[in-house]
């Protein structure tokens, strides 16, 4: 799980529909729009991310850092 701090970064580019740059702990990048979260029956969090036409379910505990895309007075990166 992350902290309830990240985790309010997540639910505001989901409330406010931001397109984000994802970079994960693995090496690769993402870029999409932030949809919503879910939590899973075994308590693991996701953030759905319309990315290329379809919906993408990312395990936060994997996200390293996120960008916002488009200026915003809540964050501009957030490093996880």
């Amino acid at each position: 799980m992350i902290s309830c701090a990240l985790h309010d970064y997540i639910e505001i580019a989901c409330t406010f529909g931001y397109e984000v740059r994802l970079e994960f702990f693995s090496g690769p990048v993402l870029q999409g729009t932030a949809r919503t979260t879910e939590t899973s029956n075994d308590k693991k969090e996701y953030l759905l991310l319309d990315c290329q036409q379809k919906t993408l379910k990312i395990e936060l505990v994997n996200i390293k850092k996120m960008t916002a895309l488009q200026p915003n007075p809540h964050f501009d990166s957030v490093d996880f």
